[in-house]
Order: structure tokens, then C-alpha cells, then sequence
């Protein structure tokens, strides 16, 4: 959430709508650079949760995100992120819609609660007035 404020507060990135989730994110995001902006949040907060994982000696979970690891990856020793993203240009009002009730209601489908407002980390609350942990921009 840190790193995502810090690219938007910096104007390098404008969020729309989002979710983390406990195993993937998703972003609505608009950027001159997404690609490289959406890099840099992967390398960026892959390096901080590697290096929190060896300050706490949780080796286990290291061991694991080393075999994660894709083979012929030789500039890396784990595997935080899945390769690539799979970003969709929203063509219109009804399909950004659409892609932000698809959203926040990911949690719900995944069984973690029966509302999207009661999901801490999603731009739902934003939707409904109430601010949430990441900077989101409601008016496109």
C-alpha cells in the first residue's frame, strides 16, 4: 500500500479502483509509463518483502519462493511476482463499470466476506465516501 501511494502521490500513476487480495492484486490505473510503473511496484515491493523475510529468518517461506522461481531466471533467486501483468484497455463507461464491480466484489467471490465494503483493501469504500488506505481517483 506504502509503494502504491508513494507512485500516485508522486503523479506517476493515477488508481481508479483496486484490491489486494491475500495471493494477487488488481489495479484500474492510468499512466504514461504504466508498464514501467508497474515494474518498478513489482520490483520495488518484491526487494522489501524478501528483505523482510531474511531480517525474520523465515526460511521456509524463502526456500519456497526460490522454487517458485522460474528456471532460465538468472537475475533473481526468488519468485515474488508473476511474470508479466495482463493489462485491458477499458473502451468505455460500461466497461469501466464493469471492471470495478468485477473488482471489489473479489473477495466476496472468494468467500473472505458477504459485502465489498467490509474488504479493508479495495477501492470500494472509496466508491462509497469512505477513505481507504490507498490514494484512489473516483471520477474518471
Amino acid at each position: 500500500m506504502d509503494s502504491l501511494n508513494f507512485i500516485t502521490k508522486h503523479h506517476r500513476l493515477q488508481i481508479y479502483a483496486y484490491v489486494i487480495m491475500p495471493n494477487h492484486l488488481h489495479l484500474i490505473a492510468l499512466s504514461e509509463q504504466l508498464s514501467k510503473e508497474i515494474a518498478s511496484f513489482k520490483s520495488f515491493t518484491a526487494r522489501n518483502i524478501i528483505d523482510t523475510l531474511k531480517s525474520q529468518n523465515e526460511n521456509r517461506i524463502l526456500q519456497i519462493l526460490a522454487e517458485c522461481k522460474l528456471k532460465f531466471k538468472h537475475d533473481r533467486t526468488y519468485q515474488i511476482w508473476q511474470e508479466g501483468s495482463h493489462p485491458q484497455e477499458i473502451q468505455n463507461e460500461t466497461m469501466m463499470h464493469q471492471k470495478i464491480e468485477y473488482i471489489h466484489y473479489n473477495p466476496v467471490r472468494a468467500g473472505y466476506i458477504e459485502e465489498p465494503l467490509e474488504w479493508t483493501y479495495s477501492s470500494a469504500r472509496d466508491y462509497n465516501g469512505i477513505k481507504g488506505p490507498i490514494e484512489v481517483k473516483t471520477e474518471w
